[in-house]
């Protein structure tokens, strides 16, 4: 057992303190759900989403289905590991033990990374965003939020978690009306697109693949960014109430929410408004109001649009104060980060992170017309890291406890190990597409740049405490 083992004996009682970890499960499955719903819609879907629109047209719904098939085979090798042992900070702990002390120290700190290189990313976006109702610079927005999100993690974790809940009721509600507008569209012929809207638009401008099969493959840089986020379930495992009952439930919501949300919503939209309306920079969503002449609903999907970019940035102050503490409980990161507040808050953590991420704004002062460019790529490479060593450790937690080595999860990844090989393959060729879009291919330069400073910082912290259990392999 580690240091951040989750108490298995936890009554679930309301604010009670789990286990080693100190933090208090004020998760209920209410808001442990709609974390999991809301963190498989953000910004890569409601801003990223035209960029891809006008690169690949109607091709593009069909990269969301693929994308989201090895997304759900990622979940379920995480809810694998989670139901053998759920932990806070779990993907660099399952590092640890499956593969070593050295991938769960860069895990962790890769992890990390690309929550504050996420919150950069979404306070952005909402910046963005702000600019469709007051003509004000967008470095100001990206301040105000970034300061107003912090407060709000400070306070305890029952907030984030109301938060995030009611930020996910927002763009649910927001989707599935927009597919119910769509449809009454389609089948009642109301508002400016009611004489056009058809669904042979998905393939009578140019044919579904309009712009070819390998421009299609580029954008699957952009559809696996807006599926970020989805693995955050698991890091909630040390703070919900009922981790063994509540954490397999929102896994397998999974399949649902992408066929909904994704699939389902832009077949409605490209449906009503032809994929030559889409510009990139522009949410596909407000632009399809637009083209509506439904100036009202436009005006409320922004607001949508920017309660899903502030969700993410909220989800992303959650992350890093917490992957910082574990990193510090593990000795793999400075001690001062193992601070809790009464309300089991990681306050240090959180507040170096917050300061980092006010880099957003600076970028925004300089480039406000590139800076949501210049990050997602970086945010997208540091996010399929986790990706990979969730599957890497469910492959070889699987032949463990095939050997009888370990103890068998009560939620077994279905088809695995194939399928965790098959999204291993899958991750591999998104990374080749990043390497040929010249737009992307400076977030690969960099992962080196990070790789070393982590070999670095590794063998510095090794070096002082060479016995240390942070740097022992676990067996």
């Amino acid at each position: 057992m580690t240091s951040v083992q989750v108490d298995k004996e936890h009554d679930g009682t309301d604010g009670a303190v789990g286990g080693g970890e100190g933090y208090q499960r004020g998760l209920g499955a209410r808001q442990i759900q709609m974390i999991a719903i809301g963190g498989a819609i953000g910004t890569g879907l409601f801003l990223g989403a035209g960029k891809a629109i006008a690169k690949a047209g109607p091709s593009l719904i069909l990269a969301y289905a693929i994308a989201g098939l090895v997304i759900f085979f990622i979940m379920r090798a995480l809810g694998e590991l989670l139901m053998y042992r759920p932990v806070s900070g779990s993907f660099a702990e399952y590092a640890r033990e499956f593969i070593g002390p050295f991938w769960g120290f860069v895990t962790g700190w890769t992890y990390w990374l690309f929550w504050v290189v996420t919150g950069i990313t979404e306070v952005t976006a909402a910046a963005t965003y702000m600019t469709y109702w007051w003509n004000i610079p967008q470095w100001i927005s990206a301040l105000v939020f970034t300061v107003i999100l912090y407060g709000a993690n400070l306070i305890s974790v029952k907030l984030f978690g109301e938060l995030e809940f009611w930020f996910s009721m927002v763009k649910v509600t927001a989707i599935i009306g927009m597919i119910l507008i769509c449809a009454g569209i389609l089948t009642i012929g109301f508002s400016d697109a009611g004489d056009t809207a058809s669904v042979t638009h998905l393939w009578d401008q140019g044919g579904f693949f309009p712009t070819g099969i390998g421009n299609t493959l580029m954008t699957l840089q952009i559809v696996m960014f807006a599926f970020l986020a989805v693995e955050l379930v698991g890091v909630t495992a040390g703070e919900s109430k009922d981790p063994k009952t509540v954490l397999p439930k929102a896994i397998n919501t999974v399949p649902w929410r992408i066929a909904v949300f994704y699939v389902g919503a832009l077949i409605m939209i490209l449906s009503v408004v032809p994929w030559t309306h889409f510009k990139p920079g522009v949410s596909p969503f407000v632009a399809a109001f637009e083209q509506m002449g439904l100036g009202v609903g436009a005006a409320i999907v922004n607001f949508v649009v920017l309660t899903a970019a502030l969700s993410s940035c909220n989800s992303g102050m959650y992350s890093t104060g917490r992957m910082l503490r574990d990193l510090a409980l593990n000795g793999q990161g400075p001690k001062v980060f193992t601070r809790l507040t009464k309300n089991g808050t990681p306050l240090l953590g959180l507040t170096f992170s917050a300061a980092l991420m006010l880099v957003g704004v600076w970028i925004n002062y300089v480039a406000p017309g590139k800076a949501f460019e210049y990050v997602v790529s970086f945010a997208t490479i540091s996010g399929m890291w986790a990706w990979i060593m969730i599957l890497v450790c469910q492959i070889r937690y699987r032949a463990k406890a095939n050997r009888g080595e370990l103890p068998e999860s009560t939620f077994k990844a279905p088809g695995a190990p194939y399928t965790s090989w098959f999204a291993l393959l899958f991750i591999g060729m998104v990374i080749v597409m990043m390497g040929i879009d010249e737009g992307a291919r400076t977030a690969l330069y960099c992962a080196p740049v990070w790789g070393l400073i982590l070999g670095v910082a590794y063998l510095v912290l090794k070096s002082r405490n060479p016995e240390g259990a942070a740097f022992a392999k676990r067996s």
